[in-house]
């Protein structure tokens, strides 16, 4: 009798715990359904810090944050300039889980590109979707898990700068990143146009940041002028350019705003913080309104300034003409 009474009380006490755990286990998820809100995890790539890329991130995360609030987890990882640090990292996301990457830069797209073909992909900062993703019938989308902003300003806008802030120039070199692919793209636009102009052009590139020096010297010593486009290595190493191009006299016209501030006398810019955060606000759609990264269109920077350094003009005798907005240099 006493053995079936302590086995009765021992079985009686296992259903109240049970109880207990599957009472408990009801109302967190009667908590979790009842505030129907996800927290949605975002990887972010960044190829290298420097001005223009950091405000596209600030931008993307800004928009993200204004439309969720707390309900969003940003995972900012910078490659520091490595296409194959970009492979690391995406592929990190990608085993954890990410529920959306935002690619920053051409080499971080095209290595978000290589790891999955699930997770959706938002770039920012890519001057040319079709080269960077080596699409030969290019449509305005991706057709792929891929879609986002572009960083691309008129070039030929740009090249016409030559001939109404340098009009006596004759040599024109032409500054790039060999590795990244929208560099070249750039080069090849510009150089067309400005050979139609009536310059005589000669593309100076490094294969990364331990030749710029070299490479710059050698094209400030054969050019009247140099045009650098929207490159994410020149734009880390605006510094040495500077070092080098100012004490040459040799003026630069520059693709985006961070390289002019850093070494440039004047751009046709585009601003990175908002097309950083319109790819933020195609970041909710996606993840959101379940819009699908395959059929949106890449969409394009409007508000387009020209910009110049007063100082650096003034000093190298360059008459501004109007409709050039003064960019202070930081």
């Amino acid at each position: 009798m006493k053995i079936k009474k302590l086995s009765a009380m021992i079985l009686a006490g296992a259903m109240a715990v049970t109880a207990l755990a599957g009472c408990g286990a009801k109302t967190a998820d009667t908590e979790k359904s009842a505030s129907g809100e996800k927290t949605y995890k975002i990887g972010m790539c960044q190829l290298v810090q420097h001005e223009a890329l950091d405000k596209a991130s600030e931008g993307f995360q800004d928009a993200l944050k204004e439309k969720l609030g707390d309900k969003v987890e940003f995972d900012l990882q910078n490659a520091a300039g490595d296409s194959a640090t970009c492979a690391t990292i995406v592929n990190q996301f990608v085993s954890s889980g990410s529920d959306l990457i935002f690619a920053n830069a051409t080499p971080a797209l095209q290595a978000a590109a290589a790891a999955t073909s699930d997770i959706p992909v938002i770039g920012t900062s890519i001057t040319d979707y079709a080269t960077a993703l080596d699409i030969d019938d290019w449509s305005g989308v991706t057709g792929r898990n891929i879609t986002g902003t572009s960083d691309l300003a008129p070039l030929a806008e740009q090249a016409a700068m030559f001939k109404e802030l340098l009009p006596d120039a004759k040599k024109i070199g032409l500054l790039y990143c060999s590795s990244e692919a929208n560099s070249k793209y750039q080069v090849d636009v510009v150089t067309e146009a400005l050979t139609k102009l009536g310059y005589e052009c000669t593309p100076y590139a490094f294969a990364d940041s331990n030749d710029v020096a070299a490479v710059t010297t050698t094209a400030c010593e054969n050019s009247d002028a140099l045009y650098i486009p929207t490159d994410n290595t020149a734009a880390a190493n605006t510094e040495i350019i500077a070092n080098i191009a100012n004490p040459a006299k040799i003026p630069v016209i520059a693709g985006e705003e961070g390289i002019c501030n850093g070494c440039g006398i004047a751009t046709l810019s585009i601003s990175y913080y908002s097309i950083g955060k319109v790819a933020g606000e195609m970041a909710y759609e996606v993840l959101v309104n379940g819009a699908d990264p395959a059929t949106m269109e890449i969409k394009y920077a409007d508000d387009l300034t020209k910009k110049y350094v007063k100082e650096r003009a003034e000093q190298l005798g360059i008459t501004v003409p109007e409709g050039y907005e003064e960019l202070v240099v930081e």
